[in-house]
């Protein structure tokens, strides 16, 4: 299919992400108050969007702890910068089995299971604009474990958020999610247009050469938003393909850590990248009261 470049284009920020890169760059945020300071900067930056997860502040391992949650969102709503929060809800499915002759039990460390009330409880407390929704299961890249979204747990998880008003980002790491996010538009969970976020090159689902990527753009219904990055190296290069390609933009410090070769980046300077790029297409960047009214979300006040 022939491609329409997006001519206005909205840059998300995954600013710290669940992955173990938390001894690989001082500049992953760690706290609640870094985390929020990362994300203003980003904002500060272009980013209409940041996409953010909590990590323990002392250990700086993923966590879902609600009061860490919390803080963010408090911090961030209380700066004076303006910006959409997109809080993960991706956490909460995490099996890691044991060894290949006897893979049950399941191994407690890093198996990390809960009911959708539990997954989705911080979104409840918190009400983002957006949160995430990861549209099904796969072997994941950094440990022998599994990323388990199952169709009943998906259904259960949208419902709540679609009944909450806080619009899913659904994250889709292979053409199948794709697949399954047009069925749960389908049957009402979900509703249209939606919010697709293409994640490429992520060990192993779709990888990120230009053939896979245009196979999952085109499954895209033409009436929803995405957005697209890849990992690493690739992050800038996907910045360009995604605008090319009628979509958004997402970079950070969740999918990449470097600037340029041996130089790590902060997420400021990742999105005021993406931005010159975005910006060097032609295209303009918008704003996140021009994002807010392009999807339908309304600001929320602090508490």
């Amino acid at each position: 299919m022939p491609l329409t470049m997006s001519r206005e284009v909205f840059i998300t920020c995954a600013v710290t992400g669940s992955g173990a890169t938390q001894d690989r760059s001082p500049h992953v945020p760690r706290s609640p108050k870094q985390i929020a300071d990362s994300a203003i900067a980003a904002a500060r930056a272009g980013a209409a969007i940041v996409h953010c997860h909590v990590r323990d502040p002392d250990t700086g391992a993923p966590s879902r702890r609600l009061d860490l949650y919390r803080e963010l969102t408090d911090r961030i709503r209380a700066s004076e910068v303006d910006v959409i929060l997109n809080l993960t809800a991706g956490m909460g499915g995490d099996m890691v089995f044991g060894p290949t002759n006897a893979p049950l039990p399941l191994n407690p460390k890093g198996t990390d299971m809960a009911g959708a009330e539990e997954r989705v409880a911080h979104v409840a407390d918190c009400l983002p604009e957006i949160c995430t929704l990861d549209c099904g299961t796969m072997n994941f890249a950094e440990a022998d474990y599994v990323m388990t979204n199952t169709p009943g747990m998906l259904r259960a998880m949208g419902r709540m958020m679609t009944d909450l008003g806080v619009k899913p980002e659904i994250e889709a790491f292979d053409t199948g999610h794709l697949w399954f996010a047009k069925e749960l538009v389908r049957e009402g969970v979900l509703d249209s247009p939606a919010l697709v976020q293409l994640c490429m090159g992520v060990p192993w689902g779709a990888p990120d050469d230009l053939n896979t990527f245009m196979a999952m753009v085109n499954n895209v219904p033409p009436d929803w938003v995405f957005s697209a990055f890849s990992l690493g190296r690739n992050q800038m290069a996907y910045a360009a393909a995604a605008v090319l390609a009628g979509g958004h933009v997402r970079v950070g410090l969740e999918d990449n850590l470097w600037l340029d070769k041996g130089v790590l980046a902060t997420n400021a300077q990742l999105v005021e990248r993406a931005a010159g790029v975005v910006e060097g297409m032609g295209a303009r960047i918008m704003t996140p009261a021009q994002v807010r009214d392009k999807l339908g979300l309304v600001k929320r006040a602090p508490r």
